[in-house]
């Protein structure tokens, strides 16, 4: 999680949507449901639209036809064909499907922006959504061909109408038998809810609260493997003054500071180096100023994320207590796209400073280390490949931080003029979260051979909170005297940092870090 205690339940009622929640579902299993509040607003907004009907009001999608260019009414027969039209004819993404976890995230984002009593959907749907997420039936959704909405949702809303695909303990099979494996009934859709399962900024949202999820996770654990890497590079902690920090307005800058004082606080290899050299190079010195930037652009992305889980972004959206619908523009993905851009470019040059210290530290000429860090270089490789694998991966993730948002095709005729292309920025976006751990993994495992080899060099021990953290690694990755399959240690340091135990390790000495 990103810093707090697992969630075991999710109960949707007035609050928003949180990003530990989403985790909570999409990764670990919690439960939700729904209060008394919450099913007496899906109910009426769902009594609105049988209004609606009764009285034939022109709402779009309801009792007019479906698509931007359509504005005359049909026939009350047609209304409920045109919700199964909607999801057949949409469903329409290619490719592999994206993960798991994605999906179960847009369902638990799915029942929060619906059940804000915007959008019309009947509590039974929800209910049946409800249950896919509990019974652990996960739709199959091909990852490819959105702009930002439709597509994906519309391979969800199949299977709740027992078409489409779904894995049920691991097998793919159709929609219809997935429900029946687990005693569920498939829906026949009212009016507008083929039309609001798809609409929207849900998937998109659902996404990007995974990305910001890891990536402010990712910035933590850098403070923590950064200071493992300045402490084995001889790194002069005089730059840590917070006289220094005081004078630049960034507070995560500060922060980002701070964290390495507490980190490093004990060293005596630190201590015995506090003048080695004149000033690090920039890597080291502007620690805190790279590592508070990239904090910034996480943190503001993270709020955006925050506001789209607590938004509705249907079209058209229902006032009940107003008897109205209004046909606007909450269904553009915008403001998520473009936070998605910033993290993949905050997350690229967070893993180049990463890969750059690891560069320094297999470096003989700048470590003061033996080569690659192999005790006997030569006869040895060490971790010279590891660093090649690092910044092959640091390429990849600059070939997805071109703006995704930027890029626009008028679709629906032209009268979807701009597209907001969020699909393609939150899984860019994604990948580069992804990428990041690796090279993060990549650091540590070249941050705790550098230590230790230093450690032998030196005859004196680093600081307390970093003893731990190498504690924790060697419990999974031995120290390396000889090469071996160093693939297999950087999968295993990848996991170890999908959980929060290394910043525990840490703050088991230093208390909270910031």
């Amino acid at each position: 999680m990103s810093g707090g205690a697992l969630v075991e339940d999710v109960l949707l009622d007035e609050d928003p949507l949180t990003v530990d929640q989403v985790v909570a579902v999409a990764r670990h299993g919690a439960v939700v449901r729904f209060s008394d509040a919450y099913a007496r607003r899906v109910d009426a907004a769902a009594d609105l639209v049988t209004r609606f009907l009764d009285d034939r009001t022109v709402v779009y999608g309801v009792t007019t036809g479906f698509g931007d260019n359509y504005t005359e009414t049909i026939a009350p027969e047609d209304a409920l064909r045109l919700q199964e039209n909607i999801i057949v004819s949409h469903a329409v993404s290619v490719g592999a499907p994206i993960p798991e976890e994605q999906v179960r995230a847009i369902l638990v984002v799915m029942l929060a922006h619906l059940g804000a009593g915007r959008s019309g959907t009947r509590l039974e749907t929800l209910e049946l959504l409800r249950a896919l997420l509990e019974a652990h039936v996960t739709p199959v959704v091909p990852g490819r061909g959105s702009l930002g909405y439709l597509a994906l949702e519309a391979h969800i809303a199949l299977v709740l109408t027992g078409r489409g695909r779904a894995t049920v303990d691991g097998v793919v099979v159709s929609g219809a038998e997935a429900l029946r494996s687990r005693g569920l009934t498939p829906v026949r859709l009212r009016a507008k809810e083929g039309l609001t399962l798809l609409n929207g900024i849900m998937s998109i949202t659902a996404v990007a609260a995974l990305v910001t999820h890891d990536v402010r996770r990712a910035a933590r654990q850098a403070d923590v493997i950064g200071a493992l890497a300045f402490e084995s590079l001889r790194g002069t902690t005089r730059a840590l003054d917070p006289r220094v920090h005081a004078l630049r307005r960034y507070p995560e800058q500060a922060a980002s500071a701070r964290n390495l004082v507490r980190l490093l606080d004990g060293s005596a290899i630190a201590e015995l180096h506090r003048d080695h050299r004149v000033q690090d190079p920039y890597l080291l010195r502007a620690l805190p100023q790279l590592h508070g930037s990239v904090r910034r652009s996480f943190d503001d992305a993270a709020r955006i994320v925050d506001e789209s889980l607590g938004s509705v972004g249907d079209n058209p959206l229902l006032f009940p207590e107003d008897g109205d619908a209004v046909m606007a523009g909450n269904f553009d993905g915008t403001s998520v796209g473009l936070a998605m851009d910033a993290v993949k470019a905050a997350a690229a040059v967070l893993a180049h400073h990463s890969e750059r210290r690891t560069d320094r530290m297999v470096n003989s000429t700048v470590s003061e280390l033996p080569p690659f860090l192999a005790p006997r270089p030569g006869l040895h490789n060490g971790l010279m490949i590891p660093q090649y694998t690092a910044a092959a991966l640091v390429l990849e993730m600059r070939g997805e931080v071109s703006p995704a948002s930027v890029e626009s095709i008028p679709t629906s005729a032209g009268q979807e003029d701009p597209v907001s292309n969020a699909h393609l920025a939150a899984q860019q976006a994604y990948r580069c979260a992804d990428r990041l751990q690796y090279v993060l993994a990549i650091e540590l495992l070249a941050a705790a051979q550098a230590a230790d080899l230093l450690a032998d060099e030196v005859g004196v021990s680093g600081s307390p909170a970093l003893r731990a953290v190498r504690e924790a690694v060697r419990r999974l990755v031995p120290t390396a005297p000889v090469d071996r399959e160093f693939g297999r240690d950087i999968e295993a340091l990848r996991t170890f940092l999908a959980s929060d135990d290394l910043v525990a390790a840490a703050e088991s000495v230093t208390g909270p870090l910031e």
